[in-house]
């Protein structure tokens, strides 16, 4: 061994330790549960697996390693705003951040890649296909890096609701980097796809560290839609007026009208899909971040890694895929752990219009075996009449004891009924009328509306007509829509709407079992008249609403002008804290969670004038 050659490698730490890092950067006292052991195996040089909810702290298990290890950190994100935002929080930090996307010219991106050769970036942001090119790897192979991590990496999944082909690429940082540990993560991913994970990126050998999936602070509630867009009104204006949220909807046709009619009604509503002009959307997602109050009305394609913290609610009106999707989706709700609502309406058309999907799709049998349990997944948590997180839980592999006591099936208990001879009766229908018919008709059929249609087919003269009458056409609604999602009736795969009836349907059509059926709740106005009442935090509950407004206000004003999101400057738990014990001086302001050496410096004679303001009145 040449021991000449081995005194002269650079060492593998800049000599700081974690906890220092922790502190002095970013302002914590110490690790939550996971962070800790985490970063520790990633700067030994390990390979890591992190699986962690949102808002549960991903991000400082490789930014504290990238500054405890010698050399650049690569950070492969899928999303370019998510990039940007990511390192104006950590420049703020005072840390050596940059990343490379399409958004910068030649001249830029040359400046970033000099600074990454001469070693003076900490962290390096990059999407995954600008990674794979082969002049990105020659870059790299001559740097040193510290690590490389791979954030929402359940987009490696071909399974998962957010797959991106770049992705399955990424398994040759193994074989062209073998010396620098790599780190995945992601808040979103079942055991099938932990393994998906593992053995795609090439991370079989890594070590998992799994927190729980429980964001306690979400209030999970799913109701029957009705009237879709008065209902989302009525929760928004009784529950959350004046807060930021995100409406997701499946079209965009659906997504530009909802955002106009909550625009009429005097909320600051913006759209977000990929059919508005790239200008557009940006500036949508920019006042998203740095204003209060903004509703952002989206596809799916809005919100992947945003960390604004204080989004109150996240609605939907149309129907998820799966558990996954309604997860990850969900969890842009309350990052910063204040009460928040996941809000959702559901009815048989979504359930028939994503079967439908589902059954059309080009996908080998395997594929649609696989869809078929998601959706059914995600059907079974939208009717079952026991505590919903504790199913959504188990579906990850987490276990609740007792029932969460937050959301809307422990808040208010559904009732059940029996519906043994209902069932029996919209089965027969479907027979009865050759499983050529939508539920509307079949409704009619079974009510006894003797209209020209029903005349027509005949079918005014058949055994089913008129024998429903005891149920209103809207429990008959209730009623096909649990058939249906429970898998015993299917929508016709040829998208023409018609009920036929499956295999599993003969036990209940000869009435050889019971069938409890889920009343669905009477509508009303006033979220209080149901048993929910209003959770989220307001001035009200604030000791010194002035005081707060006041810390506010002047972390808006640095934020504009800085040109960056106002959570960037401090949470809203850090000027809690603040408000709470009114340091006079930088050595007290230090020791309040998330003021780091680089913020304390920049901004806290900023804030100490305010809280000293605040201390005398």
């Amino acid at each position: 061994m040449d021991f000449d050659l081995l005194a002269t490698e650079p060492p593998t730490t800049t000599g700081r330790t974690p906890e220092e890092v922790l502190h002095k950067v970013f302002g914590y006292e110490s690790f939550r549960p996971l962070q800790g052991e985490a970063v520790r195996e990633l700067v030994n040089g390990g390979d890591v697996l992190v699986l962690m909810p949102t808002g549960g702290g991903k991000s400082l298990c490789y930014q504290v390693p990238a500054l405890v290890r010698s050399g650049t950190a690569v950070v492969i994100s899928p999303l370019i705003a998510l990039m940007q935002d990511q390192v104006s929080a950590l420049r703020e930090l005072g840390v050596n951040a940059a990343f490379l996307n399409s958004t910068m010219d030649m001249m830029e991106a040359r400046d970033t890649e000099n600074a990454l050769l001469t070693g003076e970036l900490d962290l390096l942001y990059c999407a995954p296909e600008r990674l794979i090119q082969p002049r990105t790897r020659a870059l790299l192979q001559d740097c040193r890096l510290a690590l490389f991590a791979i954030d929402e990496a359940h987009c490696v999944s071909q399974w998962g609701h957010d797959f991106r082909s770049d992705y399955l690429e990424l398994s040759m940082l193994a074989r062209e980097f073998p010396g620098v540990p790599r780190i995945a993560l992601t808040a979103t991913a079942d055991e099938r796809t932990r393994k998906e994970i593992a053995e795609r990126l090439s991370l079989t050998e890594a070590k998992h560290f799994i927190g729980g999936f429980d964001r306690p602070n979400i209030q999970y509630r799913i109701a029957p839609k009705t009237s879709a867009n008065r209902q989302l009104l009525d929760f928004i204006k009784s529950e959350h007026d004046g807060d930021s949220g995100i409406v997701y909807c499946m079209s965009r046709n659906k997504v530009d009208t909802v955002a106009r009619q909550l625009q009429d009604k005097g909320f600051t509503a913006l759209p977000y899909h990929a059919g508005l002009p790239a200008p557009e959307r940006a500036r949508n997602q920019e006042r998203f971040l740095r204003e209060d109050g903004v509703i952002v009305v989206a596809t799916i394609a809005f919100g992947m890694g945003i960390d604004k913290p204080d989004v109150r609610f996240v609605a939907h009106l149309d129907l998820p895929k799966s558990l996954e999707a309604y997860y990850q989706e969900t969890g842009r709700a309350g990052r910063d752990g204040k009460p928040s609502t996941a809000w959702m309406v559901y009815g048989l058309q979504d359930v028939i219009k994503l079967r439908q999907m589902l059954e059309g799709s080009q996908g080998n049998e395997h594929f649609k075996r696989v869809e078929r349990q998601k959706l059914d997944a995600m059907l079974g948590l939208c009717e079952v009449t026991t505590c919903r997180r504790k199913v959504l839980l188990r579906y990850f592999g987490d276990h609740l004891e007792e029932p969460c006591g937050n959301c809307d099936t422990c808040l208010n208990p559904p009732k059940t009924w029996d519906g043994t001879v209902a069932v029996q009766k919209a089965l027969s229908c479907v027979f009865r009328t050759g499983q050529r018919f939508g539920v509307t008709y079949l409704i009619d059929v079974l009510r006894g509306v003797e209209n020209e249609r029903i005349i027509r087919q005949g079918h005014n003269r058949v055994s089913t007509f008129g024998i429903g009458q005891d149920l209103s056409a809207a429990e008959w609604k209730t009623v096909f829509r649990q058939l249906v999602a429970n898998g015993f009736l299917r929508a016709d795969p040829e998208g023409f709407g018609s009920l036929q009836l499956t295999e599993s349907c003969r036990p209940l059509l000869r009435g050889e079992r019971k069938t409890e059926l889920r009343l669905d709740p009477v509508q009303t106005k006033a979220a209080k008249r149901s048993g929910i009442t209003r959770r989220r935090p307001t001035t009200e509950n604030i000791a010194d609403p002035a005081g707060w407004e006041a810390l506010r206000a002047r972390r808006k004003e640095l934020a504009d002008q800085q040109g960056v999101p106002p959570y960037v400057i401090f949470h809203d738990a850090t000027l809690m804290e603040m408000l709470e014990r009114k340091p006079q001086n930088l050595d007290e302001l230090s020791t309040i969670n998330g003021v780091g050496a680089a913020k304390l410096d920049k901004y806290g004679e900023a804030f100490l004038e305010v809280v000293r303001c605040i201390s005398v009145r």
